[in-house]
């Protein structure tokens, strides 16, 4: 069946997107050689289930503040959702939704990148309530 293989991140700046995605998860952004602002986007090693994406100049506005989700929201795994959620504030995000408890799966909070982008954390922990 069909899977999900690349994920893009649109920024009105992408500069400042770089460094929220480098300071709040340590990815690594390439430069790609071709005609467009475009930079890779290396999540983590081969060897590790997950996948890598892009991060494109984004063409046309951004999301407008209260306006209803019309994407695809990526989830992120993190070994802690409260550092998570405390490294993207401080890289110049903010909180979309609170942390919240998985019943049986995690911790999950949603933010939203310095370019408006919304995107989850995700603490696995299989004792929350």
């Amino acid at each position: 069946m069909p899977r999900v293989v690349h994920f893009e991140i649109h920024a009105e700046d992408p500069k400042r997107a770089v460094k929220f995605y480098e300071a709040v998860f340590g990815w690594a952004f390439h430069k790609w050689p071709g005609p467009w602002e475009y930079w890779l986007v290396t999540t983590g090693s081969k060897e590790e289930a997950g996948i890598d994406g892009g991060l494109i100049l984004r063409r046309g506005p951004g999301p407008a503040e209260g306006q209803a989700v019309n994407a695809y929201v990526c989830t992120v795994d993190v070994a802690d959702a409260d550092a998570a959620v405390e490294a993207a504030v401080g890289a110049g995000g903010a909180i979309a939704v609170p942390k919240t408890s998985v019943p049986g799966i995690g911790w999950l909070a949603y933010v939203k990148d310095t370019e408006g982008n919304l995107l989850g954390v995700m603490q696995t922990d299989s004792d929350a309530a």
